[in-house]
């Protein structure tokens, strides 16, 4: 790879991993070329504008397109780096899919040549680095592909997931540890020495297939602890107890450390990740299959308890507090705070009513169903029911004085000082 200012990346992939990774490495000086099926997305980056709402984004994207050193387009292009960041979404039976990432292998053959470097960051199932050297071997049998040649390879193929925060991405992009994982060690070394150029974290070297199960069980490993603070919560629910005083004293263990439950697991990660490993080996993984229908079974259970408040205040408008999976974001994907209003937009209708900074509009399952979108001042105004489903900090700055005589369902716990109405003094108890 030659200095910064030669070398020529392209990102497939303009989402909230992509844009940010391509805006990264274009503020080091590197020609980055995003690619995303989306013309509106397209438009937006070249114009010097985001997509999608993360810190800090708006000011880099509008910095780099602005001295030339990223630009977006719809076409692949030849460089001397292709990371490929798009979904692998999974099947309504978890089988996953990498259908997306297969096209961008594809995409990219046709303008490969000797010397380039390929790069998985999308979270995959365990041996998906293989199936992209295979798919570019059969395309391009003129190029000698990693590991299937006795002599040295032509390109390079290696796996390096990411493992940022929303919300602080751009931050930890650069300063999280990596692991590249390459289809040889020749292989790591070359994206090793891309990830250099803008990672101020440790890059550890290892082979790719160890690379991709380390982002699932890393995934798997917050999901299994999750589902122990959810699952918590339905006991302490049964037995009348507050979870969260119950947490807050048993984390005083100095070798405990509970996380907070809420309302289910949501985001492309967490929620997705575990029923990768789930899929490859169903019977080694029943620990982590279960832990996936706790934190699923725990929105069901949130759903029965919103259902019977609701009930218990015949007419009274409700507020649904957050669509997104976690806090601060726009990030709807798997949110259980989304199917949470879900079911209850279907089932009460025009009374319900969604607070959430994040949005400009609602998703249309919301709409359909007469729910509407305000702000937290007119929910306090005129919704008598408050169901806090997402901690966005400027719920958390609702005093008590303004929410004293609501009937509050608070699924984050940031209402510590809430009155609890008597209809959820009883505990709620699922259908088995």
């Amino acid at each position: 790879m030659g200095s910064d200012s030669d070398l020529k990346v392209v990102v497939l992939g303009l989402g909230y991993i992509g844009l940010p990774t391509a805006a990264v490495i274009a503020r080091t000086g590197a020609r980055v070329l995003g690619i995303d099926v989306s013309d509106h997305v397209v438009e937006t980056v070249n114009s010097g504008r985001v997509h999608i709402e993360e810190v800090d984004l708006d000011g880099l994207v509008s910095g780099v397109v602005a001295r030339g050193t990223l630009r977006a387009s719809t076409q692949v292009e030849p460089a001397d780096v292709f990371v490929i960041a798009v979904p692998t979404p999974f099947s309504d039976d978890h089988a996953p899919n990498i259908g997306y990432v297969l096209q961008a292998a594809t995409s990219i053959a046709a303008v490969l040549k000797p010397g380039d470097t390929i790069i998985l960051e999308s979270t995959s199932p365990v041996g998906t680095t293989e199936q992209v050297r295979d798919l570019l071997a059969k395309l391009r049998p003129d190029l000698r592909v990693p590991g299937r040649t006795g002599e040295a390879a032509d390109i390079a193929i290696a796996y390096c997931p990411e493992r940022v925060l929303p919300g602080r991405i751009l931050v930890e992009l650069i300063d999280n540890d990596r692991v590249i994982g390459g289809i040889t060690p020749r292989c790591a070394r070359k994206a090793l020495t891309f990830y250099r150029r803008f990672v101020r974290g440790a890059c550890v070297t290892t082979n790719a297939r160890a690379a991709e199960m380390t982002k699932l069980t890393e995934n798997a490993f917050r999901d299994v602890n999750i589902a122990f603070a959810n699952e918590l919560s339905l006991v302490a629910d049964t037995m009348g107890v507050d979870v969260w005083e119950v947490i807050r004293l048993a984390n005083r263990h100095p070798r405990v450390n509970i996380l907070q439950p809420g309302p289910g697991v949501g985001g492309h990660c967490i929620a997705v990740d575990p029923w990768f490993l789930v899929h490859a080996a169903p019977d080694q993984t029943p620990l982590i299959r279960t832990a996936r229908l706790v934190n699923d079974g725990k929105t069901d259970h949130v759903i029965a308890q919103a259902t019977a408040l609701v009930e218990a205040h015949p007419g009274a408008s409700i507020a649904c507090l957050g669509l997104a999976f976690k806090a601060n974001i726009d990030d709807f994907r798997e949110s259980p705070a989304l199917r949470v209003a879900d079911a209850l937009a279907a089932r009460f209708g025009e009374r319900v009513a969604i607070v959430e900074p994040y949005a400009r509009t609602l998703p249309v399952s919301l709409s359909r169903h007469g729910a509407r979108l305000i702000d937290v001042d007119t929910a306090i105004e005129r919704c008598p029911i408050m169901i806090v489903l997402v901690d966005h900090d400027v719920f958390r700055s609702v005093p008590l004085e303004e929410r004293r005589d609501k009937a509050v369902l608070d699924t984050r716990g940031i209402w510590p000082d809430q009155p609890q109405p008597a209809s959820m003094l009883q505990p709620v108890r699922l259908a088995s």
